[in-house]
């Protein structure tokens, strides 16, 4: 009886012992891919004032362009949706480093905007704080100020992001595209743990901005150059609210990517219910889009020693710290 007591002793502690490994490989993984490791309090003792100076170089540009908080919201969708959220978007093209951009990827191309602005705002930061803010931290922030400055909503930002040390032009080339019908962006958002709820919420960031004529349902019409820029909404063009909605069940989209959530014949049983509940609740909208911004916010960031803080938002340290 003393024997098997020992070996019952002993196979209990070996099945222990397996089973707290098996914890901590999955604990691993999820801080590696699933936004574990960030906090909203992560910059509080080393750069307490973060949030404040991102918030005032967005409004002091906001003063002369109102497109750029919403230019700035679209940053964070590109970078988070290639790579996940480690600043690889802002890189320039860099032989010596073996890096070719994202910014020339057709989704890009003369479309995205705004890296000035994150420019200035990096150096601020620095100036502060030397070091301690990532360029995927910034661009996280500068999503959730740009929404709520242009009367959305506002939200707490995990924070916590190192910056990627490379591109990946291959993911950049397969970003959502104006012309995906329902079922490819319905793929490409489930990809990275996002589901329909999180596809329209997401694509409510269609609420305010412009868009290039050639991107939108209509093409450009004649005498309308390409590149002529339209409001994505021409109700409150330069607002953050659920008119965006409306537009959709008017059949009144710019981009045939967003009329498909109520056209396509996939959408009665997927996207249009969502549709129509965020079109008459604005708050429920809201509400949604906070939510799945920080879910996608947590895709695959890198954090504790992983990447590197960079300098300079558009170029890789020549030494990490």
């Amino acid at each position: 009886m003393a024997a098997s007591s020992r070996f019952s002793l002993a196979a209990r502690c070996s099945l222990l012992l397996t089973a707290a490994a098996l914890v901590l490989m999955l604990l691993s993984r999820g801080a590696h891919g699933h936004g574990a490791g960030l906090s909203s309090s992560f910059y509080d003792g080393s750069c307490p004032g973060t949030h404040d100076i991102v918030r005032r170089v967005i409004q002091d540009a906001r003063v002369v362009d109102a497109r750029i908080p919403a230019s700035l919201i679209r940053l964070h969708f590109h970078d988070c949706f290639v790579n996940g959220c480690d600043g690889s978007l802002l890189l320039d093209d860099d032989l010596q480093a073996a890096i070719m951009t994202e910014k020339n990827v057709p989704a890009n191309n003369r479309s995205a905007r705004g890296f000035n602005v994150v420019d200035d705002i990096k150096r601020a930061l620095e100036n502060a704080c030397p070091g301690i803010v990532s360029c995927a931290d910034i661009l996280a922030l500068a999503a959730e100020i740009s929404v709520e400055l242009a009367g959305g909503p506002s939200w707490t930002v995990p924070l916590g992001r190192r910056d990627g040390t490379t591109t990946n032009i291959e993911s950049a080339n397969d970003l959502p595209s104006p012309f995906d019908p329902l079922e490819t962006l319905q793929e490409k958002f489930r990809n990275l743990g996002l589901d329909d709820t999180d596809l329209v919420a997401l694509q409510g960031a269609h609420t305010f901005g412009r868009t290039q004529c050639q991107f939108t349902q209509r093409n450009c019409t004649a005498g309308q150059r390409a590149g002529a820029l339209l409001n994505l909404d021409g109700v409150t063009p330069n607002m953050f609210d659920n008119k965006y909605y409306g537009n959709l069940l008017q059949g009144r989209a710019q981009l045939p990517s967003d009329q498909v959530m109520l056209s396509d014949p996939v959408a009665a049983a997927t996207t249009a219910p969502i549709v129509r509940r965020f079109s008459g609740n604005q708050q429920d909208f809201f509400k949604n889009f906070a939510a799945s911004m920080i879910k996608m916010g947590n895709i695959r960031p890198l954090t504790g020693r992983d990447g590197q803080i960079r300098k300079n938002c558009r170029m890789v340290n020549k030494k990490s710290y």
